[in-house]
Formats: structure tokens, sequence, C-alpha cells
């Protein structure tokens, strides 16, 4: 198939993925804490690539491994758990539009530290999708002044953690399978998940609830297939793309987020939805210059 169809066939499959997550880990820290679920989803994440990526684990080099620890930290460790914790005070529906501002946030660490073109239209996009991201923040804080949205600050950061991660996947571990590097990040995280779960005092806990059986079904279709899986599929995505498009999943995983929030009786004001659509016109307006993509080519040749 070629690559420009196969793109697309990736980033619909991440978007369904992904957009399901946020109403994932909404329902995990029903019976498990914050640190439980980041932990829990990591475990599981590892557990299954390492099954089936050991072959390509083993093939990576000593030069390899310094940008798969790098990677594996910023693109996986500190958002799931960033994201467990917004999700204590925020709504999934409201994470997942604000993670919309990966694309923008690419593109600012793109220019900044990896040398690519900042251009004027650029600006334009990220400072309209900014502006949305300020303007959700604000209206979210006065519709629902029982949710604490010093919390979203929690997926900026996370969104921040992604940004640099998908630069550094394009311009230093093109050379790497998919494969490899999802299974050689989780073959990293894994022991530091585990130290973090015993931390909570979860193995000490005398009574195993249905709810917390529930909880760790959720969290485990959430690591294997909303992490491992997809993470599999990204890598790949960023490989066969440029570093603003792959992010572009960020468009669709809202339409999906929202859905699920909608069903679960999430509630969304007039402005905040028009805040949303701020974001992603910010986000639309960075991707339409193409002078980005002939930059990240000439730096992987």
């Amino acid at each position: 198939m070629p690559l420009k169809n196969l793109k697309w066939i990736y980033l619909i499959i991440l978007s369904v993925v992904w957009g399901s997550s946020f109403i994932l880990i909404k329902k995990a820290l029903i019976g498990l804490t914050a640190m439980q679920v980041g932990s829990f989803r990591i475990i599981f994440a590892a557990l299954f690539l390492i099954l089936v990526g050991f072959k390509s684990i083993s093939r990576l080099s000593l030069r390899q491994w310094k940008w798969i620890i790098l990677s594996g930290f910023l693109g996986s460790f500190f958002p799931v758990y960033l994201f467990a914790y917004a999700e204590t005070e925020i709504d999934s529906a409201i994470a997942s539009i604000l993670n919309a501002t990966t694309p923008l946030l690419t593109l600012i660490f793109g220019a900044l530290f990896f040398r690519a073109v900042f251009s004027q239209n650029k600006i334009t996009g990220v400072v309209v999708g900014l502006l949305g991201t300020a303007g959700l923040i604000l209206s979210g804080a006065s519709i629902n002044p029982d949710q604490n949205y010093m919390y979203s600050l929690l997926v900026i950061m996370a969104a921040a953690c992604y940004a640099m991660n998908v630069n550094i996947l394009k311009t230093r571990m093109s050379d790497i399978s998919p494969l490899g590097i999802a299974a050689g990040n989780f073959s990293v995280l894994l022991i530091p998940a585990l130290i973090l779960l015993y931390s909570t005092g979860f193995f000490e806990l005398p009574i195993y609830s249905s709810e917390l059986e529930l909880s760790i079904i959720y969290v485990a279709i959430l690591g294997i297939i909303g992490t491992g899986v997809a993470m599999i599929i990204f890598n790949k995505l960023v490989q066969i793309s440029d570093p603003v498009f792959t992010t572009s999943v960020t468009y669709t995983i809202p339409v999906v987020a929202l859905g699920w929030g909608i069903m679960d009786g999430e509630v969304f004001s007039f402005w905040q939805l028009v805040s949303a659509l701020v974001i992603l016109i910010g986000v639309f307006i960075v991707n339409r210059s193409k002078d980005i993509i002939s930059r990240y080519r000439k730096q992987a040749t």
C-alpha cells in the first residue's frame, strides 16, 4: 500500500484508540489512585511489548539506547502519570482537547532545538491555538467550580513531553524499527513503574473488590491496546510522515473523547466548545504550510 494511504489509516486507528484512552483513565481511577493507574498502564504495556518485541530489543546498539531511554521517559513515562493525575480533577474530554496543543508545541520545540522552519503562518497558528487553550481553561473553571482547572497544566506538560519526543523520534531515531523503539522504551520503564506501584501500598491491600478488579481491567486495556499497540503504530507513523502530520492525530482524538464524555454524562458549555474549536483552528493553520517537511527530510538524510 502507498505510504500516502497507509499514514492516513494509521492516523485513524490512533484517533480511535487514543480518543478512547481518556475515558478508560477516568474509569480506572474509580478503584485505583492516579499513581496506580499510571504504573499499571506502563506495566501492562511493558509486558506486552517485551513479549512481542524481544528480538527487536536485542538488536539495539549502545548508541541507540541513550535515545531509547530519553524517548521512553518523555513519550510515555511522564505523560502517563501526568494524565492520570489531571483526570482526578478535570473531565476526560477536556484533557483530550488540551492534548491537541501537542502539534503547536511540536512546532515550537522543533524551531527551538531541531532547526525546523518557523514561518509567519506557523506563528499565527501557535498564537491562535494557545489563546484557545487559555479560553478553554478559563471557561472550564467558571462552569465547573468544583473542578481544579490548575490540573489542566499537567495536560499541557504531558503535551510538551509528547512534542519533544516526536522531534527526537524523527531526527534521532529514524534508523530504529517502530517495534524496537516501543519495546525498548517500556523495557526501561518497567522497573520504575513497579517501584512506584509498590510505593502506593497496592500489594498490601487486604480486599480486592469488584470495583478494583474492573479498574484493573480498564487499565489493562489501556496499557496493552491504548499504549503498547498504539505506540508501535505511532512510531511507524513518525517514520513515514513528518512530525506535525503525526501529531495531527490530536485533531480527531477530541472528537472521539468528546463522544465518550457526553455518553458518560460530562457537561460542556458553549464557550468550552468554542475554545476547543479555536485550538483546532490553530493546529490547522500550523499544518497548512509544508516548509517544515522539507527541513525535517533534509535532517533525516
